[in-house]
């Protein structure tokens, strides 16, 4: 019997997210870890499950996610990118419905980098006329 797969890519920030959704019963397995182990706030745990919950497929599949980069938050967007090209992989109808939640574009939001003569991307050293 062939092992069936689906995989997904997730980025945002610098955070970057390899996800492989497997026939199962919903369980959702971060770096080998549980998600209630590796995330301890409420709402990035309902982040990452936004996608499975939107197109009603939270009890078909196992998440198995592979992450590293940046924070929890960055990271918990990362997974939730990857879950959801994961599901086009695995049904391409879902495409309208995580299209139009948001789940498809990629948060292309970085950090700006520091500029010589600064103390931060913009802010500047205090000015002293004297």
């Amino acid at each position: 019997m062939a092992n069936i797969q689906y995989r997904g890519t997730g980025r945002r920030k610098t955070s970057v997210a390899r996800v492989r959704l497997i026939p199962g019963n919903g369980k959702i397995t971060v770096n080998n870890k549980d998600i209630e182990e590796y995330f301890n706030s409420e709402i990035l745990k309902m982040t990452i499950k936004n996608p499975l919950i939107i197109s009603e497929t939270t009890n078909k599949f196992d998440v198995i996610v592979n992450v590293f980069g940046g924070g929890h938050t960055g990271q918990a967007g990362a997974i939730r990118h990857g879950i959801s090209r994961a599901l086009l992989e695995a049904d391409a109808e879902l495409r309208p419905i995580l299209k139009k939640a948001g789940f498809l574009t990629r948060d292309s939001r970085m950090k700006e980098r520091k500029k010589y003569g600064l103390k931060k991307a913009r802010k500047s050293p205090q000015f002293s006329k004297r």
